[in-house]
């Protein structure tokens, strides 16, 4: 169990901040280091180039300590959605077949599939949620011969309803399926091993449970795929160099590995380091300790809706680090307003309310929210 955090971010005590997967705050080392990144083009003469470099190269192996994969296979991008498109650059779906997805599932991994459905005469299988919460029998339900691509996160991001992509995955590899997996409500808080998965193309975003500043996200391409065609051709993932007279030396071939995927513009003066700090703490804190120290507050949440007849996924089938509880009433916004106004910040996804806590969390955050609920 990893202890109170709080001294790390700047977060007043009288705040109850339970809103992590949507915007985590930052840390107080992430901002320090976002303030020195920014000095850097305020004063552009101090810029080394080769030091942007050297920093991309570190942010791609703390990326990948936390999935078990190689700083190769890991690219820089600016959101989960540009990865997804990345995938569905490199894969086919043939006429009268399908990619599957859940019901309600995430934006950015859901309209690139719906535009090669529409593109090739295949079709998007919309997976219904399960009454009984178990997402990955139905979706193994719906697995066929037919099934040319997968297209899923390892917990619906509405409510932490859990999917075992271990099982889902050997099913693609024996069908011969795409696999492709949104991470971004996994990844720095609960263990995500590509060696156990086996995604072709694994995406993250880092402003949720990365801690990182907004638009930076990452990309994992299994080895495999890394020839695979990026969605941009430029400098830094070609490889040009200049010429003393300032000529070029235009390179025909891609950078190793997956940094063929980089976005444009990828050495950034500002998110590179504060990006750097963030998966410093994350892997030092570690995600399987992050789990472990946060699902006892999501337990508490549980228990607490539960005693007023409220309802919540089942235990078995949810992860850890965050919940959607639906009361017996409507959440409407005039309620999420009340809450704010006694500093409790929670969010409203689908009929019910999100806890999303992180190190800096109690329970005492948890039982504020259901004492104003109950007082409402």
């Amino acid at each position: 169990m990893i202890p109170d955090q709080k001294h790390l971010f700047d977060i007043p005590m009288q705040v109850s901040y339970l809103a992590c997967a949507s915007y985590s705050p930052l840390l107080k080392a992430v901002r320090e280091a976002g303030v020195i990144g920014l000095d850097r083009k305020y004063h552009p003469w101090t810029i080394r180039p080769s030091e942007l470099v050297e920093e991309s190269e570190v942010l791609r192996g703390l990326f990948g300590q936390l999935i078990g994969a190689r700083a190769d296979d890991i690219a820089i991008i600016p959101s989960t959605s540009y990865g997804v498109a990345t995938a569905a650059e490199n894969m086919t779906l043939g006429k009268g077949r399908n990619v599957i997805i859940l019901e309600d599932q995430f934006p950015s991994n859901v309209y690139a599939w719906r535009r090669m459905a529409e593109e090739s005469g295949g079709n998007v299988v919309v997976v219904a949620r399960p009454r009984n919460w178990d997402w990955t029998s139905a979706v193994l339900e719906h697995m066929n011969s037919e099934t040319d691509i997968i297209a899923l996160p390892p917990c619906h991001w509405i409510d932490g309803s859990r999917l075992d992509l271990s099982a889902i995955g050997m099913r693609c590899r024996e069908l011969g399926a795409c696999f492709i997996i949104d991470a971004t409500q996994a990844v720095g808080a609960m263990n995500i091993d590509v060696d156990d998965l086996q995604p072709d193309y694994l995406l993250c975003s880092g402003y949720k449970w990365l801690l990182c500043p907004y638009t930076i996200s990452f990309l994992y391409a299994a080895p495999h795929r890394h020839k695979d065609r990026p969605l941009e051709i430029h400098g830094q993932n070609r490889g040009f160099g200049s010429m003393p007279d300032g000529r070029l030396d235009y390179y025909e071939g891609f950078k190793d590995g997956a940094r063929r995927f980089d976005m444009g513009e990828r050495n950034n003066f500002i998110n590179l380091p504060m990006a750097i700090a963030a998966l410093d703490q994350i892997n030092a804190w570690g995600p399987s300790d992050i789990q472990e120290s946060l699902a006892p507050l999501i337990e508490r949440a549980v228990a607490e809706a539960r005693s007023r007849g409220w309802s919540a996924p089942a235990d078995d089938h949810r992860v850890g680090h965050y919940i959607g509880i639906t009361p017996t009433f409507p959440v409407d916004d005039d309620m999420i307003a009340a809450l704010e106004a006694e500093s409790i910040y929670v969010t409203r996804r689908g009929p019910g309310i999100r806890f999303a806590p992180h190190l800096f969390s109690t329970e005492a955050d948890i039982e504020r929210v259901f004492q104003v609920l109950d007082n409402l």
